[in-house]
């Protein structure tokens, strides 16, 4: 699945990434695309135990996938 998170006001991108986060099983993935680097992001996700790897896009934005981790 591909969020698209682009032009929302915070705290949206991260309340709106972390309800799909809660629907995933094991090894499922997320791409979310955010305008800038979820930082605060990043704690929930290992306290939650998601795997996580950022990339710059061209246009300025960042595209992260996200993968559930095994118990």
């Amino acid at each position: 699945m591909i969020l698209d998170n682009r032009g929302m006001e915070p705290p949206q991108p991260m309340v709106r990434t972390l309800k799909q986060l809660e629907a995933m099983t094991v090894g499922e993935q997320l791409m979310i695309i955010n305008d800038r680097r979820p930082m605060f992001l990043y704690a929930e996700l290992d306290e939650l135990g998601f795997d996580y790897v950022t990339g710059p896009q061209q246009d300025g934005s960042f595209k992260i996938i996200i993968t559930k981790r095994g118990e």
